[in-house]
């Protein structure tokens, strides 16, 4: 049996064990995903964050993307087998704050020590998939990881709703620790662990500091823009800064001898494209995630566990169409006619969701969220599968950790983005929309109650608002159900702002993933990297 790890003769019983800890790892996150998303809106509003709403993703989506970049470079020099135990560890850590969160603030801070460790789960698991099966049969393995994630699709929302509605959303935190403790259990004897043979390797640490720099600064200025305007001095600046950050991290990669990011990499047509696309289509896709299930609950007026079961078609769909879609390229070899249909298909949708209103009826949003689901499902596997196919074995920790750096920090802009437009949005249709002589009766605590959404998602804000208009007779009650009608329209003038922007980016995506270059699964066209990926040593410790 031979030794190099190209071969991939791995023992039998460690390709079981190590096919379940990587089920294990990406069923947990799918887990936080589906549960949580579902719950997010009530959560900020019962900790009192909804100005905080964006960012609860933003900030810990940035840590994520910085952790996804380290984590992909350090699986390559340390194994992904140690990696992946330390993400986990974060997550652990993480999740016993957050059910303890006393405030929204601390929920960030809390979410953003698991950020250490869920940025880089997804990453290290397709690269360790990469590890164990050679190119032909990575779709296979990789389109039935959509299997855990379809049961949390299924499960996940009915069960954040429902804690939502009769419990506590802290519990769904709670029941993350047993299947955190599982992943902590199979990792160490299933995940193999390719190290290389230079005894000391050296990490790029000055890349790291710049492109944290870089990451932040675009993330802050993106923030800001939405309140202070594009043309503020301050956004200005920290947008100048990422720029230059960035032009500087290039340079320091091109001379680094443990570059964090490969310069080959980044100069592979295949991986730019798939990164930009997928970065772009973030905006739509965080629109749909964000502020849907807020829509539905906040204009609409359905329970957390009703706009559970609307979601559910969409992540169910998600999920089970990366099933066959891996089988098929496992066939076919082919891709780009599935980026076109999922890309387009989302395009659609998007702008479709711009007519959702609060008369709507419920049919049209479970339509939406099913095509959605059906567009977003074959995308993932597909894009795993192109980035890997596009870079040497020797790069795929690194290729990997980049592409999902730049899935991370779509994660990141987007609900910056998004937010803004929300706030902006529903702060300019409320100035405009609150009922005439409103300020004679209402004290100044009541108005600033007004600017925070929460009133429609939390039930014991909007009994406190109301009780403050009853207490000024028949007119004040009257004015209370205007005053509500006026946040409701206001919320949706917010959401549809969200929406057209998430549309755009959608069709930008669609437009890119159309000049994608076609290999056939299986084939590198990069014969300068072969060959550099012949000279590298490595060795495999089973």
């Amino acid at each position: 049996m031979s030794n190099l790890p190209a071969d991939y003769n791995f023992p039998k019983r460690q390709i079981t064990m190590g096919i379940v800890a990587i089920f294990a790892v990406y069923g947990t996150m799918a887990y936080f995903v589906q549960s949580l998303s579902i719950a997010r809106p009530k959560m900020a509003a019962e900790l009192n964050g909804m100005s905080l709403y964006a960012a609860a993703i933003s900030i810990p989506a940035l840590v994520g993307a910085f952790a996804t970049l380290i984590y992909g470079k350090l699986s390559d020099l340390y194994g992904r087998r140690k990696m992946l135990l330390i993400a986990v560890s974060f997550s652990l850590a993480s999740a016993i704050m957050c059910a303890s969160a006393p405030t929204f603030v601390f929920l960030i801070a809390a979410t953003v020590v698991g950020a250490f460790g869920s940025g880089a789960m997804m990453p290290l698991v397709f690269a360790a998939i990469g590890d164990l099966f050679p190119p032909e049969k990575r779709g296979k393995w990789i389109g039935m990881l959509n299997i855990p994630v379809g049961v949390c699709a299924l499960v996940g929302p009915i069960l954040g709703g429902w804690f939502v509605d009769n419990l506590s959303w802290r519990y769904l935190y709670l029941i993350a620790l047993p299947l955190l403790t599982v992943c902590i259990l199979t990792i160490p004897v299933g995940i193999p662990s390719i190290v290389k043979r230079d005894a000391k390797p050296k990490l790029d640490v000055l890349g790291c500091i710049v492109v944290a720099i870089a990451s932040s600064t675009a993330i802050l200025g993106l923030s800001f823009a939405g309140t202070r305007g594009w043309g503020s001095p301050k956004v200005l600046a920290l947008l100048g800064i990422s720029l230059l950050s960035w032009i500087v991290f290039l340079k320091i990669e091109s001379r680094a001898k443990e570059p964090i990011v490969d310069p080959s990499v980044l100069r592979n047509r295949s991986f730019l494209t798939v990164s930009l696309a997928t970065l772009l289509s973030f905006i739509g896709q965080t629109g749909l995630s964000m502020y849907f299930p807020m829509f539905l609950q906040g204009v609409q007026g359905v329970s957390t566990l009703q706009s559970s079961y609307i979601v559910i078609p969409c992540s169910f769909l998600m999920s089970f169409i990366g099933v066959p879609v891996g089988f098929l390229l496992s066939r076919s070899k082919r891709f780009k006619w599935m980026y076109v249909v999922g890309f387009g298909l989302l395009t659609a949708d998007m702008f479709a969701i711009l007519f959702l209103t609060a008369k709507t009826p419920l049919a049209w949003s479970l339509a939406v969220s099913s095509i959605a689901g059906i567009g977003m499902g074959a995308v993932p596997t597909i894009n795993t599968l192109v980035v890997q196919n596009a870079v040497p074995k020797r790069l795929m920790g690194v290729a990997m950790g980049a592409f999902f750096f730049a899935f991370s920090m779509g994660m990141a802009i987007a609900p910056a983005l998004l937010g803004s437009a929300m706030n902006s949005g529903y702060e300019k249709a409320l100035a405009a929309s609150l009922p005439q002589g409103l300020e004679k009766i209402a004290d100044k605590k009541t108005m600033a109650a007004l600017s925070d959404q929460k009133v429609l998602l939390n039930e014991p804000a909007r009994n406190a608002l109301r009780n403050a208009f009853e207490t000024k007779g028949e007119e004040g009650k009257a004015l209370y159900q205007q005053t509500m009608q006026a946040i409701r329209d206001s919320m949706q003038s917010g959401i549809r702002s969200v929406f057209l922007l998430g549309a755009i980016g959608m069709l930008l995506a669609f437009l890119i993933i159309c000049t994608i270059p076609e290999n056939a699964i299986g084939e590198i066209p990069d014969k300068g990297a072969l060959k550099s990926a012949a000279a590298a040593a490595v060795e495999p410790t089973r």
